[in-house]
């Protein structure tokens, strides 16, 4: 069984910076690329960013050049740098190990919002 569990979501200004964290447990996972999806009311849940477990990266268009997804397999977490935030980046973000049919966790609020 693995539990993924996500902390660092929060209320911020446009314009601000948050990251968020992510610590899988349960099992070895440090074959498993690791990412975080995001889904803003009304709206399908979205891929952000991925990492695979040699720390290839894949970003959604609006993330790139904001976001930044990195993982510490010593630590088995995964982060994501979030700057330049802006309201249309509010929404619930959830951390997901091993893809769409991995494991996911609960998610975490971001609320961008002067």
């Amino acid at each position: 069984q693995v539990q993924v569990a996500e902390s660092g979501g929060g209320l911020v200004q446009p314009g601000g910076s948050l990251r968020l964290s992510c610590a899988p447990s349960g099992r070895t996972l440090s074959g498993y690329a690791m990412g975080w999806y995001r889904q803003a009311p009304g709206k399908q849940r979205e891929l952000v960013a991925s990492i695979t477990s040699a720390g290839s990266t894949n970003y959604a268009d609006f993330a790139k050049g904001r976001f930044t997804i990195s993982r510490d397999n010593a630590k088995k977490t995964v982060y994501l740098q979030m700057n330049s935030l802006n309201v249309e980046d509010t929404a619930v973000y959830f951390c997901n190990v091993g893809g769409w049919a991995g494991y996911w966790g609960q998610g975490t609020q971001v609320t961008v919002s002067s």
